[in-house]
Formats: structure tokens, sequence, C-alpha cells
């Protein structure tokens, strides 16, 4: 079982560095293509090795730390972001079970884990440590602006967050990730069942994740660039992977949730093997997450950045009513209208 597990984290952690490096890549090119422009196309066949050419001039880069520094607490902070980044991801079934002469293989890291959604929300409480520790730690008045404003709005929006996800708790009975993934296997994803759950959650995952329109604890026009400003070198690579790391993992958990995970409509009325059914699951899994990827990076490059007076009126006035009206829906929806 430990072979196995260290196996499983082996292949997600070489998949997900891949996928963070090419999706820096891939922002790249939309943004390209948003503004009518040539992205990176030099390094390599289209372009295709710029992110290898970005990890060796980080690498090969100085690291500057500030006079000023708390030290310890300047180094530990950007590990904390990636690594909470990467944690959520252990609890994420990307496919159904595998099946290997008489094994059978869970595809998810932390298999057996029953309350996956509340590992979630514990972890996501986390990640504002790294970003708060960050600017407090840097001695500059611009980072520590940009660490109090992450502390307000991923607080703030960590209630809009809870309450679009406790919809889906309710619809599916459960606090498991692969039970709520099995609830919607008729084809009626979660999407449908509870669109305001959805919406709340999409849009809180944009606050949660520090991006565009909701970027204020960086916000390079008025704060030089937030919490990571005094951050040069690998340390700052750490901040701007686990950046990415997050979208990837918040478009994976809004694949399981509310896209109905690994499952497509009418495939299991095809009478494929069980392997081949495994196979198209992982890759219609997949190709969700990218989908979710693209409007992530689509919406940063199309809508401009919001001030934090309207950033707070949003989650407290707006999204947390609409939250608690969408609690009462999806309650009067489980009791008279699935049955």
């Amino acid at each position: 079982m430990v072979i196995e597990a260290l196996i499983k984290i082996a292949i997600i952690l070489f998949v997900v560095l891949t996928a963070v490096s090419y999706t820096v890549l891939l922002e790249r090119w939309i943004s390209a293509w948003v503004q009518d422009r040539i992205g990176p196309n030099r390094v390599g066949p289209l372009g295709l090795l710029q992110p290898l050419a970005d990890v060796l001039k980080l690498l090969l880069k100085e690291d500057i730390e500030p006079r000023q520094a708390q030290k310890w607490f300047h180094w530990v902070a950007p590990v904390i972001s990636i690594t909470v980044a990467f944690t959520v991801l252990s609890v994420v079934p990307f496919g159904n079970t595998l099946t290997l002469g008489t094994n059978t293989i869970p595809l998810t890291i932390a298999s057996g884990i029953n309350i996956g959604v509340l590992f979630i929300v514990a972890l996501a409480s986390l990640g504002v440590y790294g970003i708060t520790l960050a600017g407090w730690s840097s001695g500059s008045k611009y980072s520590l602006l940009g660490g109090l404003r992450s502390s307000a709005q991923m607080i703030s929006y960590e209630l809009t967050l809870g309450l679009g996800l406790l919809s889906v708790v309710m619809l599916s009975g459960s606090l498991d990730l692969n039970t709520i993934i099995h609830s919607q296997a008729n084809g009626l994803w979660n999407i449908v069942r509870a669109p305001i759950g959805f919406l709340l959650f999409f849009v809180s995952s944009f606050a949660e994740t520090n991006r565009l329109p909701f970027d204020l604890p960086e916000a390079e026009p008025e704060l030089v660039g937030g919490y990571h400003t005094e951050y040069s070198s690998m340390k700052f690579a750490l901040f701007f992977l686990a950046e990415y790391a997050n979208i990837i993992t918040a478009s994976a958990v809004i694949t399981v949730l509310f896209l109905g995970g690994w499952h497509l409509p009418f495939v299991s009325a095809l009478g494929l093997s069980p392997l081949v059914l495994t196979i198209v699951g992982v890759l219609a899994f997949a190709l969700k997450v990218l989908g979710l990827l693209f409007i992530f990076i689509w919406v940063r490059w199309s809508i401009p950045r919001f001030r934090y007076d309207q950033l707070m009126n949003l989650g407290w006035k707006v999204l947390l009513p609409l939250g608690i009206v969408n609690i009462v829906w999806s309650a009067f929806e489980k009791m008279y209208l699935m049955q």
C-alpha cells in the first residue's frame, strides 16, 4: 500500500508540475490571442520549451532578501502556499477505479477519505497564511498592505465559497467526493441542480486564487507587486507556481462538485470495457479541467480589477445573502423535488 501511494504521488506531482508549467504558457498564448498579438514562439517548436527557459532563468537569478525581513517567515511563506495548493489535490478523484489483474486501484492519492469536502475547506483556510506571512515578514509597507488585503479578501470569500459548497453537500447527502460524483452519474450534474451554488463557488474561487478581477493583494499599479514585492529567484517562483497550482486545483474541485467528475452522459450505455471506460473518464475529467482553466485565463484578460470597496461590497452585500438564499432553495429542492 505504501509503494502504491508513493507511485501515485510521484505520478501526480510530475503531471501537476508539468501542467502548472504549461498553464503559464497557455495563459501567455490566450493573452496574446485576446490582445491580437503573437505569443511565445521562439523557444522550441511553437514555443513549447518556454516553461523550461523560464525555470532556468529563475534558478539563475540572485536570491535577494531585504535586510529588515523576518528571514525564517520570509522563507517559509512561499513553501506554505505551494504545499497547500498541492495537498488539496491528494483527495480529488480524477477517475474511477483502475483494475489491474486482481488489484483494484482507486484513482486518487488519498483513497478512503470520506470527508474530502471538509479536507478541502480546511486546507483552503490555511492558504491565507502563506500570503499574509509573506506580506508581514518582508518588512515592506507595500507587501504588508498586500498581505492585509489578502487576509480580508480570502476570509470574506471563504464564507461564500462554503455556502456554495454546502448546497452540493445537501443535494448529495455526503461529504465524500466519490459519493458526490456518483450522485451526478445520471447526467444531471450539480451545475444544473444548483446553478446558484456553482456561481457562488466559481466567483469565490477567483477571489481565493487572487486572480483578476480579484487580484487586490498583488495590485501592481498601486502596490508594486503586493505581498511578493520583496521576493526574487525561486522563492518568487514558488508563489508564481502556487497561483497556477491553485487555479488547477480549483478547476479540479469545481469539476468534481458541479460537472460530474469523470462522468460523461450516455458513455456507460456504449458497452465499453471497464478499462476503456476508466481511460475515457480520466480524459473527460482532464478536458473539463482544461475548459475551466481557459475560463480562468480568459476572465483575467477581459475584466478590469475591482476597487477594494467594490470587492468587499460584492462579497458581503451580494454574494453572502445570495448564498443564504441558495441554502434555503437547496433544502426545498432536497425535501420536495428529489423524492
